[in-house]
């Protein structure tokens, strides 16, 4: 158990002192009681001495200013809780194609509206990742129920180089591996064809009901690992690619160093990308489609261990100890301690 404000138990030292003020009035009591029977005042006064029981209710007082204490600094500890869980990965394709403005105002922009649209609507139960690719792929925002902060990164994506929608898909495995505890480490930037491993049993596509991968992409492919073979990868997991299509079939034409590049939406990859793992192919155009995605989302019943304040259940023990001991100085003497 760790305590946030552990400074609080300097108040402890309240404790012996008020003891030692409790033992001195006793003491004085008692001084006046023999001061005032050996004058024969007290004689008559029938009633049995209520001994130890006098003493109770300050035991229960004292025990409960402990435990207040102890509430006050605000004591933490590792509890198993079950909670539901499911992950979304937002993989954005930052790849050049993605400045073309046959979906106005950019590619880029459409990707993004599409993508923030679905995050203002989802519940706190699901956590949402983003990884951006283009000639390999990099962790943008680790999967977290933050809105503000997968907002903002989504904001901070930007068109890069070229596409590798494999990279994409497989830094997205892994960002889904990293949030259920899994090996995978932290995603980083690198030029390097990521493998995936180890080599995972092959389970039937969509079996893995709370994670699903969202592909943000024209679709165009130019760089390695085969995204054909990353999508097996993610259905030998069992993880679902819903791909979205960014752009249209008619294309438009990219002034790039002085070079005249024609880039269009690939549907036909993105078709298959999402049949492979028993997934869904969706157009941007439909932006509002997404939202169907989260009726394919099964959020699990996860036991996770998480640090937690329990400063509520001190102060509530302290209240029942504070009411036990005035409930007995009531009872047996009619007053309070």
């Amino acid at each position: 158990m760790s305590f946030i404000w552990p400074v609080m138990f300097l108040l402890l030292i309240l404790v012996p002192l008020i003891v030692a003020l409790y033992v001195m009035l006793q003491r004085r009591r008692r001084r006046i009681t023999a001061t005032y029977s050996g004058l024969g005042l007290l004689n008559g006064a029938g009633g049995h001495s209520p001994g130890i029981r006098r003493h109770i209710p300050m035991v229960f007082f004292l025990v409960g200013l402990t435990i207040l204490i102890v509430a006050l600094a605000r004591p933490q500890t590792v509890v198993s809780m079950p909670k539901e869980q499911g992950t979304v990965i937002l993989a954005f394709d930052v790849s050049g194609s993605m400045a073309a403005d046959d979906m106005k105002p950019t590619r880029m922009d459409a990707a993004k509206a599409a993508a923030k649209d679905f995050v203002q609507r989802q519940p706190l139960s699901v956590q949402v990742g983003v990884v951006a690719f283009s000639d390999a792929g990099f962790s943008v925002q680790a999967p977290t129920s933050d809105k503000d902060a997968i907002l903002a990164s989504i904001d901070r994506l930007a068109p890069q180089k070229g596409t590798s929608v494999g990279n994409g898909i497989l830094n997205s495995l892994k960002a889904i591996a990293v949030s259920n505890g899994q090996a995978g480490g932290p995603l980083t930037y690198s030029n390097l064809t990521p493998s995936p491993t180890p080599t995972p049993t092959p389970v039937p596509p969509g079996t893995y009901t709370n994670g699903v991968i969202i592909l943000l992409t024209d679709g165009e492919n130019n760089e390695s690992p085969d995204p054909f073979g990353a999508a097996q990868a993610a259905a030998d997991r069992g993880v679902r690619i819903y791909t979205v299509g960014i752009g249209s079939a008619a294309g438009s034409d990219l002034h790039i160093n002085g070079f005249i590049i024609h880039t269009q939406l690939d549907e036909a990859t993105l078709q298959q990308i999402s049949q492979i793992t028993g997934g869904t192919y969706y157009n941007a155009q439909n932006a509002q489609d997404l939202n169907k995605i989260y009726n394919n989302l099964n959020p699990q019943l996860v036991i996770k261990p998480e640090e937690t304040e329990v400063t509520s259940f001190f102060a509530g023990a302290s209240i029942l100890v504070f009411l036990i001991g005035a409930t007995f100085s009531l009872l047996w003497f009619s007053r309070l301690p």
